[in-house]
């Protein structure tokens, strides 16, 4: 029992360490992937706070060196989920008990340390096991992660902190109690943050959580495992499943015990198992909570009136950092005509000074995709593109997988604002542009509006205010996270609360109230001083 009032601590948005020549924070990094590399690890599963093997194995490997193995890991199936399933009912009275602050203090203490000895930990994994950047490292992986575990006990408190009016002779009171049952969380490849994020913000709440990280993010994963269990996350309240999406999720979705689903992936993926849930509602002993974010089609409209140095920085940061793999990455482009060709011979300009090669040479831009499905996928998209009568390819368009998974960041110009590249989700470094007539500013925006099924991010580019107004009110609904000169990447934790709707997701804002709030049943309590004593109402006297 706690007599006191607590203030979480007021949270500021970590500093970006810059890695600049010298640095002890780039000889610190440099020597853990040099260590990291060095070793090949094995991962097992973590239920309820032990190590689970089950033989079934899969493999960490490098995307851009494809042959180094980092790690091999365990896969769990269906006997494994069930022991996962049972661990969290089992830890679930104690932590769902556990004071708040207490709850609070765990994570809090993690964002401490990976803000100090994990940080080169975490940007390390990233680094080899994602393919990332050391820029993109350590505003992913160090950066935003302590910024969920910083911001995220802030708003709980204040999500504790609301409460009703009391009317004379009663009190009333709210409580916000955590879910009955455990939440499913499933995290993608493409951000360490997000995978950190997506089991402990329902876990912060009081709720205990399965969690299956994707198969090809599992190494990342191990080391956050590691990191709450060094700041004192009780075992069995994230556990830790990974493996095949059928042989996971079907189980997890079959039990009559699942309360939520915190997923980021694939559309599609996220459809199926909203479909599953609604066929098996009735199974269930509550109706689950679905939070979701999926796809994107983002976008940067131009109008005329941009400068064209700001425009050209904007396009290639939006488009080709992390290789384009961002659910939020600029992924086509309208264009007025008469800008376009100073905006081309910038843009040209700038491409030429990216580099593309391993992560471990921090000189370079773009590093590799994340494995050979990808590796298919994104590049048939610019074989499609290079044999089209409607679209050339104006940058780019060159790859080879014989060492690591490497696109050359490409740019692909359509006279179709309907060319398939323009519609469909690539998740790659392919950029496709519209050229469009000035005079068909405001019919552009209505189509850049009806284009793509998504709604996730986007950006106008411009400095006429009107011009500016128009696209933010036409494109409304186009983008949940939306930019006014600016890349439609970057969201970060306090500042830009991250989510889209349409065919984008549930657009649940995590980095906010609205996220945690969707892991709480609030509980309303009447308390009545004076309770009647006669069942006479003033309005039955007749006088």
């Amino acid at each position: 029992m706690s007599n006191g009032f607590f203030n979480v601590p007021i949270p500021r948005n970590e500093p970006v360490l810059n890695y600049g020549p010298g640095s002890a924070e780039k000889k610190a990094l440099k020597a853990k992937i040099a260590e990291m590399k060095s070793q090949r690890i094995e991962i097992p599963l973590m239920i309820g706070g032990e190590e689970v093997r089950t033989g079934n194995l899969g493999e960490c490997r490098c995307p851009h060196e494809h042959a180094h193995i980092l790690a091999t890991c365990h896969q769990a199936g269906a006997k494994e989920v069930e022991m996962a399933i049972q661990a969290a009912r089992n830890a679930w009275p104690k932590w769902a008990a556990m004071p708040w602050q207490a709850r609070a203090a765990i994570f809090l203490k993690a964002a401490d340390l990976l803000a100090g000895p994990f940080r080169s930990i975490l940007n390390a994994a990233t680094m080899l096991g994602q393919s990332k950047t050391v820029f993109q490292a350590e505003i992913d992986s160090a950066c935003e992660l302590i910024d969920f575990y910083r911001f995220n006990p802030y708003y709980m408190q204040q999500i504790y902190q609301q409460q009703p009016n009391s009317s004379p002779l009663c009190w009333n009171y709210l409580e916000h109690r955590p879910l009955e049952g455990f939440v499913f969380a499933v995290t993608p490849f493409n951000f360490t943050s997000i995978a950190g994020n997506l089991p402990t913000a329902p876990a912060m709440m009081g709720n205990t959580v399965l969690w299956k990280p994707a198969s090809s993010a599992v190494y990342t994963a191990y080391f956050i495992m590691q990191l709450l269990k060094a700041a004192g996350l009780p075992d069995g309240v994230i556990n830790l499943i990974p493996g095949a999406g059928s042989q996971v999720g079907n189980p997890v979705l079959a039990s009559p015990y699942l309360a939520g689903i915190h997923f980021t992936g694939s559309t599609a993926v996220f459809q199926s198992m909203w479909r599953t849930i609604g066929m098996n509602i009735d199974k269930y002993h509550y109706y689950p909570r679905i939070v979701g974010e999926t796809g994107g089609k983002d976008f940067i409209f131009v109008h005329r009136s941009a400068k064209v140095d700001e425009t050209a920085v904007a396009l290639i940061r939006g488009a080709f950092e992390y290789q384009g793999q961002k659910c939020s990455a600029a992924s086509r482009a309208y264009i007025p005509e008469s800008i376009w060709p100073q905006l081309k011979a910038r843009m040209e300009s700038e491409m030429k000074k990216i580099q593309i090669g391993s992560p471990e040479d921090f000189r370079n831009f773009v590093c590799a995709v994340i494995d050979k499905a990808a590796f298919t996928s994104i590049t048939s998209y610019i074989e499609f593109a290079r044999n089209a009568s409607d679209a050339k390819i104006i940058m780019g368009g060159k790859y080879d997988d014989s060492k690591g998974y490497f696109i050359e960041p490409t740019v692909v110009q359509t006279t179709n604002p309907k060319f398939r590249l323009m519609e469909e989700e690539i998740f790659g470094p392919v950029l496709t542009l519209y050229v469009y007539p000035d005079d068909e500013y405001a019919a552009t925006l209505n189509l850049c509006n009806t284009t793509s099924p998504y709604a996730l991010t986007g950006a106008i580019m411009g400095t006429d205010r009107q011009a500016i107004v128009m696209a933010t009110e036409i494109l409304t609904h186009a983008a949940g996270n939306f930019y006014i000169n600016d890349k439609p990447t970057g969201a970060v934790v306090g500042q830009q609360p991250f989510g889209g709707s349409r065919s984008s997701g549930t657009n649940d804002k995590a980095g906010s109230m609205v996220n945690l709030l969707r892991w709480t049943s609030p509980r309303s309590i009447k308390e009545n001083f004076t309770p009647p004593t006669d069942i006479v109402y003033p309005h039955m006297s007749e006088a």
